[in-house]
């Protein structure tokens, strides 16, 4: 169901619709370094090495955030060497993060 008001599409949802993978996406997008780990890889597959400096954060924080963000189901990882690569396994991540900047 959908309510259009000025422009703005809004679902309008019943309790039990709600799902694990939904809560999973908001608990990824709450913190602020997962917020911008998500962004440095809206652009495509990234080295662990490259994903750092987006975030201005430690290695071992980004480390265990990107941990969480691939339990939580948003990202999926390769290791080729010694590097392990990122990238966003739900497209849906880049629709969401659009609307949210055109709410702000």
């Amino acid at each position: 169901m959908f309510l259009y008001i000025k422009g703005f599409k809004i679902i309008i949802m019943k309790r039990n619709i709600v799902n694990k993978n939904s809560i999973n996406v908001f608990k990824a997008l709450s913190d602020e370094t997962r917020l911008k780990i998500i962004e440095a890889l809206l652009d495509g597959e990234k080295c662990v090495c490259d994903i750092i400096p987006y975030t201005g954060r430690k290695q071992s924080t980004v480390s265990l955030q990107l941990s969480k963000l691939e339990k939580l189901g948003v990202l999926e990882s390769k290791r080729v060497g010694k590097n392990v690569y990122y990238r966003i396994k739900n497209p849906k991540i880049k629709k969401i993060l659009k609307v949210a900047r055109e709410v702000t």
